[in-house]
Formats: structure tokens, sequence, C-alpha cells
């Protein structure tokens, strides 16, 4: 049986996006995976291919309306890589310091970045999946600055920020505004709320 319109599950299994989309989706609650349940590869060759697959699975594992997404980092210098790699930048089994270091590598201060994120939504019952999308545009940090934020955060200077901080130095309610993620998840907020 598909559970309400509040009630969402998840299709993740990192704890950053758990605590992020709970802020992002005020009055949803969001369930976590169930125990034994697979979410498939990341084999898309877009950010919306590989949420509609996290989402999918989901949903026809539990019959219930499941949301997941997708993001990355796109770099001009390096011709929008790392894109959908941007997880495993540095290798498959990669950590987020050892992506961020390739990262400062590869780009210099004041470069383009552009951070992107494809949330997905799936109604097993309905058999009928959405997504939407949120771009936020910003450069490269000299330094990184900041603790608050995650994966590439401490080097990414939001352009619609105030010019200097990064997301790691914004506060949630900042961040949440102008992220990538903020902008896909209100798209999300204004699909459910039409559905009530």
């Amino acid at each position: 049986m598909s559970r309400g319109p509040h009630s969402l599950i998840l299709a993740t299994g990192n704890d950053h996006k758990v605590l992020e989309f709970s802020r992002l989706l005020p009055g949803m609650v969001l369930e976590g995976l169930p125990p034994g349940v697979e979410l498939p590869p990341e084999v898309g060759t877009t950010y919306a291919q590989n949420a509609l697959g996290k989402a999918w699975a989901a949903a026809t594992a539990t019959g219930s309306i499941a949301i997941a997404d997708d993001s990355g980092i796109e770099a001009e210098e390096l011709a929008g890589a790392p894109g959908i790699r941007s997880a495993r930048f540095a290798g498959e089994t990669a950590s987020d310091d050892q992506n961020l270091e390739l990262l400062e590598e590869r780009v210099p201060a004041g470069g383009r970045l552009t951070y992107v994120c494809s949330i997905a939504i799936v109604d097993p019952i309905a058999k009928i999946g959405k997504i939407f999308e949120g771009r936020c545009n910003g450069t490269m940090s000299a330094t990184r600055s900041g603790s608050k934020g995650f994966g590439y955060d401490p080097v990414f200077i939001p352009e619609n920020g105030d010019g200097v901080r990064t997301m790691a130095d914004l506060s949630d309610q900042e961040k949440d505004r102008i992220s990538h993620r903020g902008i896909a998840a209100n798209l999300l907020m204004e699909h459910l709320n039409s559905l009530s």
C-alpha cells in the first residue's frame, strides 16, 4: 500500500542528504531505505537518469512514493567534468577530500563552476516519474573555507551569494535558499503542494 502524500521514501544511503532533505521538504516525513533494498549503480549519462533509476528502484521495492537525487559539480575549465562522476572524480572509492583535492589541482582560483541537482519522484501505483532540476553557478575559491558543507562546498563560491563566502561558510538557511539542491527541492515542494 502506498504511503500518504506527506510520507516519502528517500532513496539514499548518504546521511548528509537525509539531513538536508529533511530541512528542504518541511512537512514531509522522510523514511530511509528499508534493509535489503538495493539501489542500482549510477550508470546513466545524465543526473536525471541516475535519479530516476534510484527512485524507481526504491518505489518498486517498497510500493511507496520515493524520491532520489543525483547531483554534481561541473567545471568550465574541465569541459563540464567531473559532472555525473563527481562522487568518483578521484576514483571509484575516493573520499570527499580526495575528490576535492583533485578539483583544486585542476581548476584555478576564479574558474567557473556549476552545481547541478536532479530530484526524481516516482509513484509506483500511478507508474509516474517526474524530474525537478536546480542549478547554482559559482567560482572556484583560492583556498578552502568553512566547515558547514560537504563535498566540494569548501571551494564553491556561489554567484547568488555575497561573492566572498563559500557554500561551506553559509548557514543552512542561506545555503538552502540558493543551492542547486534547494532550488530543485523547492520545485518538488510546489509539485507536492499542488497534489494536496
